[in-house]
């Protein structure tokens, strides 16, 4: 009985975070219409449908990898977490209009760090659908993923959470 006990506390000590870098509606990632999001080609995570056009850092780390048209960047979290940030599907043919980055590749950040800015309505208005993946790249390396019952989130509400392996 203890040792059930014991373990739960452990995995709330060892509990990662990973928070919202966009405000918006909160969605299954198996509902993107892209398989290399919703088959989870690229790992486990979710999306959000941006009510806004910014994106924030959701932790503590590095930027490892900003996309030279500034629609997606990856981070790699003090914890060893490899996020990427996905504005839009298939907005690499936009090559780069509509974006604003604020990062550049190993710039340190911190959660609320503002990473880019992005017009949203620009880029429906141009056909793209504007859901931003936020895909956790080494999910392999980690257990008991826990997402929100929520739809609506803020930047800075937590989306997913997990243990390390």
């Amino acid at each position: 009985m203890f040792g059930r006990r014991k373990r739960k506390i452990e995995d709330k000590a060892n509990l990662i975070s990973v928070l919202a870098p966009v405000s918006g509606e909160l969605i299954p990632i198996r509902e993107v219409n892209d398989p290399t999001f919703s088959e989870e080609m690229l790992g486990k995570g979710v999306a959000i449908r941006p009510s806004e056009g910014r994106v924030v850092s959701p932790v503590h780390g590095r930027v490892t990898q900003l996309f030279e048209t500034g629609h997606a960047v990856t981070l790699t979290s003090d914890d060893g977490v490899e996020i990427l940030i996905h504005v839009g599907l298939d907005t690499i043919r936009l090559k780069g209009t509509h974006y604003i980055p604020h990062i550049r590749e190993g710039d340190p950040v911190k959660p609320g760090d503002l990473l880019l800015e992005f017009d949203l309505i620009s880029i429906a208005a141009a056909g793209f659908d504007i859901v931003t993946p936020v895909v956790i790249c080494n999910s392999d390396d980690f257990d008991n993923f826990s997402l929100p019952a929520v739809r609506a989130v803020g930047e800075g509400d937590t989306i997913i959470s997990f243990t390390k392996k």
